[in-house]
């Protein structure tokens, strides 16, 4: 009856090893088949669409995309420090205003967490923003218009907040009898205790300030402060004019790679922020499901 077990849970665990890995496989074939197709010849892509191996092996798109390396450089070093910044100043406020949201002595917390949730059902719209960036705040060609606004964020306020209550009481009860304040307790015992939630949290502030393009296509003027996400989406937009009839007539000769860049471009934007989530991954599932079930 034992070895019966034994087998049958071995046959489990290969099917599913097998089963995930076929699953992994069907995930990374899409960013493959991006790969492959940054490194093939436009005309193979538009001939024969991808494929998992390039017919043609080449690196124009991507010598496009490089075209002016100390601009893709600086826009990298825009993007990383908005991304960095913001990403650390947000934690910093979300988890304060989660830990008072999250404390039962805190007289009016139920009134503010409304508060904070009317704001994801009703939005000001883009005027009142600009408005309010631009001439009250002066914040136009500012790298603070690129920061500021995504700092904070309803969600990721009551996320932290949900995860904070499943911290025991006792923790910060007993901190208080030893003489400690508020902002201590916050610091040395709630920060370390909510890694989990903090690293989830951080994952989504990353991955928005990092995708972010539309802000500085909004309020940044000045090329050499441009971000990476908005930097090559102009390169795109100069390749797809170029493509046009008008543009082919005024200069025969010019063939630029327009479906191979997307693909350049995708792997260029996209390449740094995957090596973040390795870091986090062990935090981001639990950190998730243990801020939703909570109430």
């Amino acid at each position: 009856m034992k070895i019966r077990a034994e087998r049958s849970t071995i046959a489990f665990n290969i099917i599913g090893y097998v089963f995930i890995s076929l699953l992994t496989l069907l995930c990374a074939l899409p960013f493959w088949l991006i790969i492959t197709g940054s490194l093939s010849v436009e005309t193979d892509v538009i001939r024969d669409g991808f494929r998992i191996w390039p017919s043609h092996f080449t690196w124009e798109a991507y010598s496009k995309v490089f075209e002016r390396p100390q601009q893709i450089f600086k826009a990298y070093e825009v993007s990383i420090g908005v991304t960095v910044i913001g990403t650390a100043l947000g934690l910093f406020l979300t988890s304060m205003a989660g830990f008072v949201l999250s404390r039962k002595d805190f007289k009016y917390r139920d009134s503010l967490s409304f508060f904070i949730y009317f704001t994801t059902l009703f939005s000001g719209g883009l005027i009142p923003w600009y408005i309010l960036i631009v001439n009250n705040l002066g914040w136009k060609d500012n790298y603070m218009a690129l920061v500021v606004p995504g700092l904070m964020s309803a969600w990721n306020i009551i996320l932290m907040k949900n995860f904070m209550k499943s911290i025991p009481d006792s923790i910060v009860e007993s901190a208080k009898i030893d003489g400690a304040g508020d902002f201590l307790i916050y610091l040395k015992l709630i920060l370390p205790l909510s890694t989990p939630g903090l690293a989830t949290i951080g994952l989504f502030m990353g991955l928005g300030y990092w995708n972010d393009w539309f802000s500085a296509n909004v309020f940044i003027t000045t090329e050499a402060k441009y971000p990476l996400q908005f930097l090559l989406y102009k390169i795109l937009a100069s390749a797809a004019v170029l493509k046009t009839d008008v543009a082919l007539n005024l200069a025969a000769d010019v063939k630029p790679p327009a479906e191979t860049l997307k693909m350049a471009v995708a792997i260029v934007v996209t390449g740094p922020i995957i090596l973040l989530y390795p870091f986090v991954q062990r935090y981001f599932v639990k950190g998730l499901t243990i801020g939703a079930v909570k109430g």
